[in-house]
């Protein structure tokens, strides 16, 4: 983990509520976090899953016939 400066906000009974960092730091963790963002974008294809399952009905029939159930 990076080592930033931070100063912890709390309320008056002494529980923190809130974090106060640099400017300078708070940029580097939206770039970090950016980053793990495209990286788990690319890491999730849902291709993989196509064929998986074999459906006997159609979906838009099914979510049809479930929905009139319920009046």
């Amino acid at each position: 983990m990076l080592p930033f400066k931070k100063k912890i906000v709390t309320d008056e009974a002494m529980h923190p509520v809130g974090v106060l960092i640099d400017y300078q730091d708070w940029q580097q963790i939206e770039k970090i976090l950016a980053a793990y963002q495209l990286l788990q974008k690319e890491e999730f294809n849902l291709n993989q899953y196509t064929g998986v399952i074999k459906l006997n009905q159609d979906p838009l029939e099914y979510q049809q016939q479930i929905r009139d159930e319920w009046h």
